[in-house]
C-alpha cells in the first residue's frame, strides 16, 4: 500500500463530500487509505481552488485529484500543485483558459438546463421535483430523494467565473463521459475530454450521477490513474 498515491475527491454543483460516498468505500476496499473528500463552498471558483489546494497541501506524497461535475473545473483550477500527478475528470467540466462552466454550458446546452432556478439570494437550485430526472435518473427514487433534499445549491455567479491556467495542460488526465448526461452534454463531455488528450476516456451508460450509480468504473478509471502514477 505504500506505493499507492492520496486520492483527492472534489464534489461539484449541488452536492457535497458525501456524493463521493459509494466511491470512498470501494476505493478503501481496493487498499487506497489516504482518502480525502473536499467541501467547497461553492462561492467562487477561486475560493472552491483555494479551499482544495489547501487540502493537497496537507499531503505530502503524490496526489491523484478526482473532480465531478464543476468540480472538474476546480482541479483544473487547483492542480498545478507540485505534488498533483494525474487529474480524473467524471462527468466533469474541463475548462481551458478564459473558459467558464456556465460559458460551456451555453454553448451546447444539457437537456436540464430549465430545471436549474435561482432563489432570492442568488444561489441556483435544481428544482426537487425535478432532482432524479435531471442529475440522477438511475439511481433509486430514495437515493434521488436524499440528494435533492440535501442539494447544496452554488452561487449563481459561479457559473461564470473563468479558469486561469489550466492544469490538465500539464498534468495527465483520464476523463469518463456519461452518456445519459442531463446536466452537462454529453458530446461537450467528449469534446473537453478529445482537446485534453487523456491517457484514457471511458464512456458509461449513466446519468450525472455517475459516481454513484456505477462507482465501480469510475474507481476503475481512478485506479488506472493511480497505477499510473504510483510508485513513481
Amino acid at each position: 500500500m505504500a506505493d499507492k498515491p492520496a486520492i483527492v475527491l472534489v464534489h461539484g454543483f449541488w452536492g457535497g463530500a458525501a456524493h463521493w460516498s459509494k466511491v470512498i468505500t470501494e476505493l478503501h476496499r481496493r487498499g487506497f487509505h489516504d482518502l480525502h473528500a473536499v467541501e467547497n463552498p461553492l462561492t467562487s471558483l477561486a475560493d472552491d481552488a483555494e479551499r482544495t489546494r489547501k487540502m493537497i497541501r496537507q499531503i505530502s506524497g503524490p496526489v491523484v485529484l478526482v473532480g465531478h461535475s464543476y468540480g472538474g473545473a476546480v482541479i483544473t483550477e487547483a492542480g498545478d500543485l507540485p505534488n498533483v500527478e494525474a487529474l480524473v475528470y467524471i462527468a466533469a467540466f474541463a475548462p481551458d483558459a478564459g473558459e467558464s462552466p456556465g460559458g460551456l454550458s451555453e454553448e451546447m446546452p444539457p437537456q436540464a438546463f430549465p430545471n436549474i432556478a435561482p432563489d432570492s439570494d442568488g444561489y441556483l437550485w435544481i428544482k426537487p421535483e425535478l432532482f432524479r430526472e435531471s442529475f440522477a435518473q438511475d439511481l433509486t427514487p430514495d437515493e434521488a430523494l436524499v440528494m435533492a433534499v440535501t442539494q447544496k445549491a452554488p452561487l449563481g455567479s459561479t457559473f461564470g467565473d473563468a479558469v486561469t491556467a489550466p492544469a490538465w495542460r500539464k498534468k495527465p488526465s483520464w476523463y469518463q463521459v456519461s452518456t445519459g448526461d442531463r446536466m452537462i452534454h454529453p458530446d461537450n463531455e467528449r469534446r473537453m475530454a478529445e482537446r485534453m488528450n487523456p491517457r484514457k476516456t471511458i464512456e458509461l451508460d449513466a446519468s450525472h450521477a455517475s459516481l454513484a450509480s456505477q462507482p465501480g468504473p469510475v474507481v476503475d478509471l481512478i485506479e488506472a490513474a493511480a497505477n499510473d502514477v504510483g510508485g513513481r
